[in-house]
């Protein structure tokens, strides 16, 4: 990944925070939303794209683009920082390969031990009964 690059290709969109605050967010524009196009993107590369969507497939729009937002603080510096370092951390996530599919059947030492559990999980229940002499 190519951190400037995102950077220079990121779309950032301000606007008025809801909640609390009174005159003061009633005045300023603190929300900030930074969307970043995946699929057109040239800071990854065709497998970090691929991955990328397959870890982020939640967070992605149907257009490919992944969104930000951050409204907490009480300005728009202290706001943009934190929707930066979210975005670069969701983007470190997703860049991780994608998991292999599991094949084939469990392995018999693994059956044989889940068995011998309910064998003996069973005789532990069996003996709580009360015993009538």
């Amino acid at each position: 990944m190519d951190w400037p690059t995102v950077r220079t290709e990121l779309a950032l969109r301000t606007s008025r925070a809801s909640g609390a605050g009174g005159q003061h967010v009633n005045k300023t524009e603190t929300r900030v939303e930074l969307v970043l196009d995946l699929l057109e993107s040239k800071a990854f590369s065709d497998r970090e794209k691929r991955n990328l969507k397959y870890h982020l497939k939640n967070q992605l729009d149907a257009q490919g683009r992944i969104s930000v937002v951050d409204q907490s603080g009480r300005s728009q510096h202290t706001n943009r920082k934190r929707a930066l370092a979210r975005l670069k951390e969701l983007l470190e996530r997703g860049r991780r390969p994608i998991p292999r599919p599991h094949k084939g059947k469990p392995f018999i030492a693994n059956k044989r031990k889940r068995l011998e559990r309910k064998k003996q999980r069973g005789e532990v229940k069996a003996n709580r009964s009360k015993k009538w002499y």
